[in-house]
């Protein structure tokens, strides 16, 4: 008679611990986005500086996206991801307003992107700031690159997220003004600006009102630039030698044939 026997199975120990060798290690991203729900709309905003590694890529990325009129989405993690997966949702979104010939729902934004990360578990590295309005209101969600969501009234992602958090958490409040709200925002935003060295540069804003026209604003505030520290770092005119003070020993002036030009 056969006997069995019960209990765990190590027959897989050997090819795990070659998988663990061949992982692919987790990508260190850099970023501050974030944004707030105020009385009358969504305020987003974001840093614009882009890594690769420990350079610093561009000085100057738009991190805020379009998807549509009254929606909008800020991205956090690799930069062709965010881009990409944006403008096919964004495309998405074009052709159900016209089947529809409605006003794109914010909850309908935050379904396809969630289903279209979901599906590729995490491998796109997509962490978003989804805010828009629509006719239920205001709506700000936070979506993570595996795919789970969070509607809240205030949110923060990237590396620079905990730094943004604090400034939240000390100056929200119910209902404020836009004028609070955006201020907050650029508050946010300047705590990872400078206190996080994957982000950097400047802050973009953008304001999604109730019943209005979403207003960007590309370089809301530039605190790094350079001509002021250019300026300030100068040579003092005291400084600068005389023409003249550096006298010319030999002067020889070779002179070439100009090239002739190409035939097409």
């Amino acid at each position: 008679m056969e006997t069995t026997t019960s209990g765990f199975s190590f027959d897989l120990c050997a090819r795990n611990a070659r998988l663990e060798g061949k992982a692919p290690a987790a990508m260190k991203t850099g970023t501050t986005i974030c944004g707030v729900v105020y009385k009358d709309g969504v305020v987003l905003g974001a840093d614009t500086r882009a890594t690769g590694g420990s350079e610093v890529a561009d000085k100057n990325c738009a991190k805020i996206h379009y998807l549509a009129p009254n929606i909008y989405c800020c991205g956090a993690g690799t930069a062709a991801d965010t881009e990409k997966t944006t403008e096919l949702i964004a495309s998405q979104l074009d052709l159900l307003r016209l089947s529809t010939s409605t006003q794109s729902r914010v909850v309908a934004a935050v379904t396809l992107l969630k289903r279209m990360l979901f599906k590729y578990q995490g491998h796109i590295s997509a962490a978003l700031v989804l805010g828009g309005v629509d006719c239920k209101g205001p709506h700000l969600y936070q979506i993570y690159p595996h795919g789970s969501t969070s509607k809240l009234p205030y949110v923060t992602m990237g590396s620079g997220s905990l730094a943004a958090m604090s400034v939240f958490e000390t100056g929200y409040r119910d209902g404020m003004a836009e004028a609070e709200a955006v201020a907050l925002v650029k508050d946010a935003i300047f705590g990872g600006i400078f206190n996080d060295l994957g982000s950097g540069s400047n802050c973009d804003i953008t304001i999604i009102r109730q019943g209005g026209v979403p207003e960007v604003r590309r370089g809301y505030e530039t605190p790094n630039e350079t001509a002021p520290l250019r300026a300030a770092y100068a040579r003092p005119a005291s400084l600068r030698p005389p023409v003249g003070a550096t006298p010319v020993l030999s002067t020889l002036v070779d002179v070439f044939d100009a090239p002739q030009p190409l035939a097409l």
